[in-house]
């Protein structure tokens, strides 16, 4: 659908074929004289073992009282103790990424998503930043612009600009990117005066935006989706704060919303997302483990529909390969054989008590010290951020 927007650099791109050789290596009695794959004997790491929460039991005092040491061994598969071990994850892999980790990423997604096509697919990614460039190297060139929220991730302004990108901020209020404008903006584009085609490709932070904190809501993202639609925008969603979705903020003295009572009703809590509302095959969602597990392990995903993810993976294959093995070894351990998807999602229930807590004290200290004939402010409802509108216009953003 989407094959007259693929870059010229995109469209020149080849599968590896060192990656498309490496299929032919499980072949029995095979002996490879091609691309030079260490021997796993070599690998100077025969075990690794870590100590992680044992669900429910989050905190740091009872992992180090009850927690479960997780260990990796470097032949796991053949002593038939697991399905991945180190003689795998360490050596070169797969432009998608794992098998193993593919399989849990992508049954993630149905669980949250449940994207209403067929034909998606997903890919792993060395965290969201990573994803960002691909997108835009695959889907633009350079002189075009990009649409995206106003105030929007510094880091994203700063990989468009050295590919020659420039992004076109669209109007926010509380609720984040305003459909209107951005409706009004493409209507009335004129091509020569701007010198660029119009623009085709959305940047959105839809919860928790960074860094203004807005979430938008269900109509909020029916109301971009069909702008999208109408003008045959591409949507690039990254949600690296998806769920950090927090309880409904009740005031500094009232008492505190009770967590949810369990995942299905966390689940059903949180807004939902673009990709589950992508009829059209026009959305590349971005999710990342940086704030639900660690930013260190550089790990995430991509989903879209199968064409835009080949071309994705083409370019994964000649640049970053895939996540580190070690990262995709130690979320194996963890979110597979340990905790699977119901240890994960009574985990994140846990994030969103803690950044509740976080955010609960940080408005209480706003409404005690802050003047507010000078200042307001917006309760966010998800993500890591609070802004300040301050009546001589300044903003000022506030992590907690």
């Amino acid at each position: 659908m989407f094959a007259d927007y693929i870059s010229v650099e995109s469209k020149s791109r080849q599968p590896s074929s060192l990656k498309a050789a490496a299929r032919h290596l499980g072949k029995p009695g095979l002996i490879s004289l091609g691309g030079g794959l260490p021997l796993a004997e070599n690998f100077p790491i025969q075990e690794l073992s870590f100590k992680v929460p044992t669900p429910p039991h989050f905190s740091e005092r009872e992992t180090s009282e009850t927690g479960t040491t997780l260990t990796a061994g470097k032949y796991d598969v053949a002593e038939g103790k697991s399905a991945y071990d180190l003689s795998i994850a360490l050596n070169y892999g797969l432009g998608t990424g794992s098998g193993q980790m593919i399989r849990f990423v992508t049954e993630q997604t149905e669980i949250v998503c449940n994207p209403p096509y067929a034909d998606w697919n997903c890919a792993l990614t060395v965290g969201s930043t990573s994803a960002i460039d691909n997108a835009f190297r695959m889907l633009c060139e350079k002189g075009d612009y990009i649409l995206g929220e106003e105030y929007t991730f510094a880091s994203t302004v700063e990989t468009a600009r050295p590919l020659g990108l420039e992004f076109l901020g669209i109007k926010m209020d509380a609720e984040g990117l305003i459909p209107e404008d951005m409706d009004d903006l493409l209507t009335n584009w004129d091509t020569k005066a701007r010198g660029a085609r119009k623009p085709f490709v959305l940047y959105t932070v839809p919860s928790g935006q960074n860094p203004t904190g807005a979430t938008q809501s269900l109509a909020r993202r029916k109301a971009v989706y069909k702008v999208c639609q109408k003008h045959d925008v591409y949507i690039l969603e990254d949600e690296p704060y998806y769920f950090l979705q927090m309880q409904p903020y009740t005031g500094p003295k009232a008492p505190a919303v009770p967590p949810p009572a369990n995942t299905d009703a966390f689940l059903k809590a949180l807004v939902p997302t673009l990709l589950s509302l992508d009829v059209d095959g026009r959305v590349m969602r971005m999710d990342s483990l940086s704030k639900s597990i660690a930013p260190g392990l550089r790990f995430g995903w991509i989903t879209a529909s199968e064409q835009i993810v080949e071309r994705f993976v083409q370019c994964n294959e000649c640049t970053v390969q895939n996540p580190s093995g070690f990262s995709q070894m130690f979320l194996y351990k963890l979110l597979d054989e340990h905790w699977g998807h119901e240890g994960y999602f009574n985990w994140l229930i846990n994030l969103r008590m803690e950044y509740t807590k976080r955010r609960d004290l940080i408005l209480a200290d706003c409404e005690k010290y802050l003047p507010k004939d000078l200042v307001s402010w917006n309760p966010p409802m998800a993500g890591m951020f609070v802004s300040y509108l301050i009546t001589t216009s300044w903003r000022v953003l506030s992590h907690f």
